[in-house]
């Protein structure tokens, strides 16, 4: 639970927020798909805070599933990054909250997102940059979808960050059965191949997501895929 200066927001309260944002191009599979992962993500496990936007020392989360930005939207705006009344501006004109997120516009957004398979190779960078700067306690998380596994450059991401021992770098693939290609063994197996910690849960679970989330990988990245409903199926109802 977070306490804003007009309340306190909960995991519960995530779709009445996303409900707030209407009008054409909202994705919306796209962004219920990522919704718990992103909860208990800001919720329980990321270093950051509205506090902390410049901290150097804070954890970064990058979004490159950005096409479907409802979620993350919802989620910074009961986290306190940004009012709960941008929320339903989305997408017009003069709103920040554009259909893809702007790191200028968006509170807490690293990166502008949207333009799939860019999200892992700028993730891999940011870690290296961090490496490089001395800065070993910032832990680097990307939110990638399973379709953007069909882009040449995240595979290169992919086998560079394993050999290179990027160990503060996290991704997180949701996977809701939108890719074209399948993978041999599966999306864990192809990060494993290239000296990745992975590990694959439900993607609803928090308890599953949050323990696949913490746990040690020394000297890997570590890759986490939730499985998640396809696509175009119904979410399930929050209990």
């Amino acid at each position: 639970m977070t306490t804003t200066t007009e309340r306190t927001y909960g995991f519960t309260d995530l779709r009445r927020l996303m409900a707030l944002m209407t009008g054409a191009e909202k994705h919306g599979p796209a962004a219920t798909s990522t919704l718990d992962a992103l909860w208990v993500l800001y919720d329980r496990v990321l270093r950051v805070g509205p506090e902390r936007l410049d901290d150097p020392e804070r954890d970064r989360f990058l979004l490159s599933k950005g096409h479907g930005p409802m979620a993350y939207y919802a989620v910074l705006a009961a986290k306190g990054f940004l009012p709960v009344e941008w929320l339903p501006g989305f997408g017009s004109y003069d709103s920040p909250l554009g259909h893809h997120p702007d790191r200028v516009l968006v509170p807490g957004a690293e990166i502008g997102s949207g333009s799939l398979g860019h999200g892992l190779p700028i993730a891999v960078g940011t870690a290296l940059g961090l490496r490089a700067q001395g800065r070993p306690d910032p832990a680097v998380w990307v939110l990638i979808g399973d379709a953007e596994l069909d882009e040449g450059s995240n595979h290169e991401a992919i086998a560079f960050a394993g050999p290179a021992g990027l160990d503060r770098l996290h991704t997180i693939v949701i996977d809701n059965s939108s890719a074209s290609h399948a993978r041999p063994g599966g999306i864990a197996a192809r990060f494993e191949a290239a000296g990745w910690s992975a590990d694959t849960v439900d993607g609803r679970n928090h308890e599953a997501l949050h323990a696949a989330f913490t746990a040690p990988h020394p000297g890997r990245p570590r890759v986490v895929v939730a499985r998640v409903e396809p696509k175009n199926a119904p979410a399930p109802s929050q209990t």
